[in-house]
C-alpha cells in the first residue's frame, strides 16, 4: 500500500483475520477502513488501525453485501485460499470497487507445502495402496492472472516469493499448521491417518527433502502478490503493438553506447562537424535508458 502514491477514501480489508493489515494502515493511506471476515470471533479480536476510522463487518467473502462502486481499495492478505468460488469472489470485488479502484493482495501459491504433499502421497501409496489429498488446494500464478483478467481487472502485476521455514520433523510442521488454523479444508479429505502412514511420510520427507548440512526439514510457502485496477477513462491506454522504437535486446548495449559517445565528445572538441552525430547518439542512449528503467519497474 505504501508504494501506491495516493490516498484511498474507503478501503476494505477482505478476510482481515487478526488485523495484521489494519494495524499498519495510517491516515495518509486510507480515509475509512472496513474489516471483514467470515469467522465472527476472529473478527471481534482483530486489531484496528491506530489512526484510521475502522468498521468491522461479519460477511462471507463469497457473498459481499456492499453496494456497487463503494470502495476505492480492496486488499486481502493470505485469506483467499479458503474461498471456494474464487472467480465469483473476484467478480464481486470488481463490482464493489469504484472506477480506477485498486485490488491488491497476497495468497498462497500452488507450490506451497509441496514437500508435505509428495511425502504423504508416496507414504499412502506404499502403505495403503492409494492416496487422498492432505494439503489444501492452492492456485497458480498463471491461473491467478487469468482469473483477475476474466473478472475485468486491468494493469495486472503479479510477483512470486518463496519462503523456506525449517522444522525439526514433520510432526512439528503439522502441529504448526494446526495452530495457524491451516488444516486441510477439502470436503473429500480422510477423517483419520494411520500411525504407520504418518511414520512413513515422516521418513520419506526427511529422506527426499531434509537438510543435508543440518538437522531438520524445510517447508516451502509460495506467496503470490498481485495488484489489479478497475478500468477507468483516466488510465493511460497500452501502447499500440509494434510502436516500440527499440528492441529489449538493445538494452544490453548501453555500456557500449556510453563509451562511444564519450569518445565522440572528445573528437567533437577537435572537429565541430561531429557534434551532430554525438547528439543523435546521446538521444538514442537516453531512450534506451528510459526503456531499461521501465522494464525494471514493471515485473509481471
Amino acid at each position: 500500500m505504501c508504494d501506491v502514491k495516493r490516498k484511498f477514501d474507503v478501503a476494505l480489508d477482505l478476510g482481515c483475520g487478526r488485523g495484521h493489515i489494519a494495524k499498519n494502515v495510517l491516515q495518509d493511506m486510507v480515509g475509512v477502513l472496513f474489516q471483514s471476515d467470515m469467522a465472527e470471533h476472529v473478527l471481534t479480536q482483530s486489531d484496528v488501525s491506530p489512526e484510521v476510522e475502522t468498521h468491522k463487518v461479519h460477511v462471507d467473502e463469497e457473498c459481499l453485501p456492499f453496494e456497487k462502486n463503494f470502495f476505492n481499495l480492496v486488499i486481502s492478505n493470505l485469506s483467499l485460499h479458503w474461498v471456494n468460488d474464487l472467480p465469483g469472489t473476484f467478480k464481486q470485488v470488481h463490482r464493489v470497487l469504484r472506477d480506477d479502484g485498486c485490488f491488491m493482495g497476497a495468497l498462497f501459491g500452488g507450490e506451497t507445502l509441496h514437500e508435505l504433499r509428495v511425502a504423504f502421497q508416496l507414504a499412502e501409496v506404499e502403505r495403503e495402496g492409494g492416496f487422498s489429498a492432505h494439503v489444501s488446494p492452492f492456485t497458480s500464478a498463471q491461473d491467478l492472472g487469468s482469473l483477475l483478467n476474466r473478472a475485468g481487472f486491468v494493469m495486472l502485476t503479479i510477483d512470486i516469493d518463496e519462503i523456506i521455514v525449517s522444522y525439526p520433523t514433520v510432526m512439528e510442521l503439522m502441529y504448526d499448521l494446526k495452530g495457524m488454523g491451516e488444516n486441510n479444508c477439502a470436503w473429500s479429505r480422510r477423517s483419520m491417518l494411520h500411525r504407520e502412514t504418518i511414520a512413513a511420510a515422516s521418513a520419506i520427507y526427511k529422506e527426499k527433502f531434509g537438510h543435508k548440512d543440518k538437522d531438520g526439514v524445510p517447508a516451502m510457502f509460495q506467496i503470490l502478490y498481485f495488484i489489479g485496477w478497475k478500468p477507468d477513462k483516466s488510465q493511460l491506454p497500452a501502447a499500440e503493438k509494434g510502436s516500440g522504437q527499440f528492441s529489449m535486446k538493445d538494452i544490453g548495449q548501453l555500456e557500449k553506447l556510453t563509451k562511444e559517445i564519450q569518445k565522440l565528445k572528445q573528437i567533437s572538441t577537435l572537429d565541430p562537424r561531429n557534434l551532430e552525430a554525438v547528439n543523435e547518439l546521446a538521444t538514442d542512449l537516453d531512450k534506451l535508458q528510459t526503456a531499461k528503467k521501465g522494464n525494471g519497474n514493471e515485473e509481471t
